[in-house]
């Protein structure tokens, strides 16, 4: 039977801003791109892998939808293009840094100058997914009622979080990136690989989700809904009631079939592995 996936997701304009700079995307490598945003899909994963991504046009700059939707389309056009899933996590990378050249390479334009975006990618080969970032879009787990985080920002608020500071609510240059796709020909991704196990549940989101709901929301918001859907619905209209003053954007992805238990004593550490990192460099 294999892997299977039942994924649903919701995009938001939010209250505040105009147009809507989120992208998400799902793609099974042998059936094809599939559009989520009302619908839950439910399928097996195929032979050539599942993407299911996410990406946040960045916020003040031009055309920043047109960044994010670039994103997700080239990284499936790269992965569709290299069938091979020997070392998964080298294809992965390579596959999202020709979606940066390519962004890169669309913002020279003049009406789409300096225009970038995050992204957060999960490709689900097997039994495993492997997590690629950019940005501070992140990717969450949800495991016998437990949620861990599995991405790390890439943010001047998480540099001066990692450097010991306590509160950067204040700081003017908090929502600022230190790495987007598209801004220079050079990135880090930041690679992680998790081994799935049954009734897990994958949790991608834009900022303007988890900037509004702690973790431990998004979780007790999982477990106490019928549905994924619902879920998903409840999250956005909480950000919104809390003012919505940025797109929002959720993902979910529940894992079943062929797919080993996990077992009572197994922490997250035991089935996950960072394999790359993105250190941002202090100045």
């Amino acid at each position: 039977m294999g892997t299977r996936l039942a994924v649903v997701s919701r995009t938001d304009v939010g209250r505040v801003r105009k147009t809507n700079e989120d992208a998400v995307l799902v793609a099974d490598m042998e059936g094809g791109v599939q559009c989520v945003d009302g619908d839950v899909l439910r399928f097996p994963v195929g032979k050539r892998g599942t993407l299911l991504a996410l990406s946040d046009g960045m916020g003040g700059h031009r055309a920043g939808d047109v960044a994010s939707a670039l994103t997700l389309s080239s990284l499936h056009r790269a992965l569709a293009d290299r069938p091979s899933l020997d070392n998964v996590g080298a294809k992965v990378i390579r596959a999202v840094e020709h979606a940066n050249l390519e962004v890169l390479s669309a913002g020279q334009d003049a009406d789409r100058r300096k225009m970038g975006a995050t992204l957060t990618a999960v490709f689900v080969v097997g039994t495993a997914a492997h997590i690629a970032e950019i940005g501070d879009s992140r990717g969450y787990l949800l495991r016998s009622g437990e949620i861990h985080q599995l991405t790390h920002d890439q943010s001047f608020a998480q540099v001066l979080l990692d450097a010991g500071a306590t509160d950067v609510e204040d700081s003017p240059m908090r929502s600022v990136l230190v790495q987007a796709i598209g801004q220079k020909p050079d990135i880090k991704v930041a690679l992680g690989m998790l081994l799935l196990r049954h009734r897990d549940c994958l949790l991608l989101c834009s900022d303007g989700l988890w900037g509004k709901l702690s973790a431990e929301e998004m979780r007790d918001v999982v477990l106490s809904s019928p549905t994924l859907d619902a879920a998903c619905d409840r999250m956005v209209a909480m950000a919104n009631e809390r003012g919505g003053n940025d797109n929002i954007t959720v993902l979910l992805a529940g894992v079943s079939g062929d797919v080993p238990m996990a077992h009572p004593d197994e922490g997250i550490a035991n089935t996950f592995q960072v394999l790359t990192t993105f250190d941002a460099p202090v100045k």
